[in-house]
């Protein structure tokens, strides 16, 4: 039935108990997952800083490079010292300059790595679960995401050295990528057809919600940039903040309890299932499936690259304000510095919440294509303007609810947009693949950043940073050329099959 044919509801109208118990545990599964991100992105810096500090002390550097540095800076301190006492307090000094050069080279390395390996996580277990998620079931493999980035967010604050935190940060993506597209998946065969692109929206748009609780935590509970006496109060010594607020990660395991419990598969699931043990030629989390018909390999084409422009400019860009206020307001205090960070990415977060219910309301009212079109050439404006302008403090805190606004609109419709062109069979499937495996081209990006960094910096720009960051931002203006081939799915039922 066509959405003209049906009554005209209110998309909360007919809604039971059951299926607002559903979409709160999968709003709260990517609430959770949010939050867990946003606690990476404020901890991105200090945690690098630190790592890079404990390998200092036991690695190379300390056993080899360290005299000769000192050494070298002794001889250029002894050149320009008119006696000995002068010359070992210029050798601390240079000493210590160069070390923190070093440092700062090897934190901006280390931050992109980090921040790609999450994303490739991302990436592979976006498509690892979201073919699982269309075998085991939405309940089971919801779980299991929920678990593995739960678990490994709460190892990355015992990490020992930055290989560990590599790690778990890789193991951290894997898990956030699979709960998005079960999530999403389950929620769409399990609402309503009248509710179901609001949902969907609102699913996205709550997951704001997750970023705000992970920067309000960093604002006024525990700062990533300094130490924390937390501990204090089950007799243990201070300990950094970032990994305070790593260990807080842990908490969202706890959903998996009331999932297993009180959700059941979606009927549409369970059908499909009978028919994939009847039918070879439909087998459930068919990975081929995604390519062998004309249909769904135009809508995973699209998807895929409707995603990678979302994803890399949101990865590449969007979520390097905190490195952006360090270049813009690298004077002030350090603790003074990191509570403007925590701030501004609070606001970037209000406003994102209130931007995926806006492209929500376009979507369902005028179209999803119209919706990823005005949203394309927002971005573009807003991002480029932010990067190139933002030069004080009240600019960050002017900005960046707008900067929050454009970005993160386009993943509200990607949470309504990816379930509605795959039949149920394929839906968590093509979800998962459209909505994570475009990770990976943004995670070369990130790795690339310092090389085109540095190309920027040798063509003489005063700011490559900013440049870089401009560049990037161009991604969104592909976005464009794609929806030519983006079919409208507004008052379409869901696929079920080819």
């Amino acid at each position: 039935m066509s959405e003209s044919a049906l009554p005209k509801l209110k998309w909360y109208q007919g809604l039971t108990k059951y299926h607002w118990w559903v979409l709160l545990v999968a709003v709260l599964s990517w609430t959770f997952d949010c939050m867990d991100q946003r606690i990476f992105v404020l901890s991105r810096v200090p945690a690098v800083r630190e790592l890079i500090r404990w390998e200092e002390r036991r690695g190379p550097l300390a056993a080899e490079l360290l005299p000769a540095i000192r050494a070298e800076v002794a001889k250029e301190a002894a050149a320009g010292a008119n006696a000995p006492e002068e010359a070992a307090a210029e050798t601390d000094r240079r000493l210590e300059a160069r070390l923190e050069a070093l440092r700062a080279e090897k934190c901006d390395k280390f931050g992109d790595v980090f921040t790609a390996l999450m994303i490739l996580g991302w990436a592979v277990g976006g498509a690892f679960f979201g073919i699982y998620g269309d075998k085991w079931g939405r309940v089971r493999t919801l779980s299991v995401a929920i678990s593995v980035y739960s678990v490994f967010t709460g190892l990355s604050g015992l990490a020992a050295g930055l290989a560990d935190f590599c790690l778990y940060r890789f193991l951290m993506g894997c898990g956030i990528g699979g709960a998005f597209a079960t999530a999403a998946s389950l929620i769409a065969e399990t609402m309503p057809e009248h509710s179901r692109a609001f949902a969907l929206g609102l699913f996205q748009a709550l997951s704001a919600v997750g970023n705000l609780t992970g920067s309000a935590i960093a604002r006024f509970l525990v700062s990533p940039e300094v130490p924390t006496t937390l501990w204090g109060l089950i007799g243990g010594d201070g300990v950094s903040g970032w990994r305070v607020l790593f260990m807080i990660g842990v908490l969202p395991a706890i959903l998996v309890v009331l999932i297993f419990r009180t959700v059941k598969e979606p009927e549409a699931w369970q059908a499909a299932r009978k028919t994939a043990a009847e039918n070879i030629d439909r087998q459930l989390g068919d990975l081929k499936g995604l390519f062998t018909t004309p249909r769904w390999r135009r809508n995973t084409l699209v998807g895929l690259a409707l995603a990678l422009v979302g994803v890399t400019g949101l990865w590449g860009v969007g979520f390097y304000t905190p490195e952006l206020i360090d270049s813009a307001l690298g004077d002030l205090p350090r603790e003074e510095l990191g509570n403007v960070k925590a701030m501004g990415m609070l606001l970037q977060d209000v406003g994102a919440f209130f931007g995926m219910l806006a492209f929500t309301w376009i979507a369902t009212r005028m179209g999803r294509r119209l919706a990823f079109g005005s949203a394309f050439v927002c971005c573009w404006i807003v991002v480029s303007a932010v990067f190139l302008l933002l030069d004080e403090r009240w600019h960050a805190y002017a900005m960046l609810p707008f900067l929050g606004f454009v970005t993160l609109s386009l993943f509200g419709g990607y949470s309504i947009y990816f379930p509605e062109i795959y039949p149920t069979r394929l839906r968590s499937t093509g979800t998962g693949f459209c909505y994570n495996v475009g990770r990976v081209v943004a995670a070369v990006f990130i790795l690339f950043k310092i090389p085109i960094r540095n190309l920027f910096d040798g063509l003489g720009f005063q700011q490559p940073f900013r440049s870089v960051s401009l560049v990037l931002a161009l991604v969104y203006l592909a976005g464009l050329i794609v929806l030519f081939w983006a079919p409208e799915t507004k008052g379409r039922p869901l696929p079920t099959d080819d």
